[in-house]
């Protein structure tokens, strides 16, 4: 995975648009606009915000069409993009959509411990507070699809399933945020349990390698998705376009 002179990888910050019976939803939702002031986007290095919006529109999708977000977890580089900004005040970004998380994360997100208040932001749920459904364990939210409470990367993160007769798709979300995290062993330092990162992550590993599963990333800037084989070996993959900065 290459890196910067400054030794930083680039991370995407992509919501994955799913369709599944009539429902348009979203996994996470991107990093936002205007939510973050110069010294942030220095200090965290966002080189570019959110172009969800327009992404949504090339395919002649409305904000007000999206049904559901799913949200593995509340790191602002996850939810910023639950809210934007109408003059003055922010509102929910997508107003129709029932915002899906583990009980445990919502929880965290509203109440966060010194070490986590950095990457919970009130600008993030406090306009969406009435929209929230969450869960404990699992849910499925409809056939063949399910979030999924593993904890790891933060105390209430989840990942989400999804089965279609054979085929098998998983977002391991921040467990393995790219492909270059495949290593069960190797966890992120923004981890808060590590220790459960690693033995959930070779969990849902080996069952993906068993069901020939695709793997969707948010965050990789190489790859869309990649199949593996029971080995671990690259079967298939969906590139990411490529992306240049200023």
């Amino acid at each position: 995975y290459p890196v910067n002179e400054n030794n930083q990888i680039e991370l995407r910050t992509d919501p994955i648009l799913l369709e599944v019976d009539g429902k348009k939803m979203l996994i996470d939702s991107g990093i936002g606009n205007e939510k973050m002031s110069d010294k942030q986007k220095r200090n965290f290095g966002v080189w570019e915000e959110s172009s969800v919006l327009r992404c949504l529109d090339s395919l002649n999708i409305k904000p007000e069409e999206i049904d559901a977000l799913l949200m593995t977890h509340m790191h602002f580089d996850h939810a910023c993009g639950m809210t934007r900004w109408e003059e003055d005040q922010l509102v929910p970004t997508f107003p129709n959509a029932t915002i899906y998380t583990s009980e445990v994360e919502w929880q965290e997100m509203r109440h966060p411990n010194m070490r986590s208040k950095n990457t919970y932001w009130q600008a993030n749920w406090e306009a969406v507070e009435g929209k929230v459904h969450t869960f404990k364990d699992s849910f499925d939210l409809l056939p063949g699809l399910k979030m999924i409470h593993t904890s790891g990367h933060s105390n209430g993160h989840s990942i989400i399933t999804f089965e279609d007769g054979d085929d098998v798709f998983i977002h391991m979300a921040d467990l393995m945020p790219t492909h270059a995290h495949q290593n069960p062993l190797w966890a992120l330092a923004y981890d808060d349990y590590p220790v459960t990162s690693v033995h959930e992550k070779k969990k849902w590993m080996e069952y993906g390698y068993q069901r020939r599963a695709w793997y969707v990333f948010y965050h990789d800037a190489i790859y869309r998705a990649l199949k593996f084989d029971e080995q671990g070996q690259i079967l298939d993959k969906l590139k990411e376009r490529e992306h240049h900065y200023q």
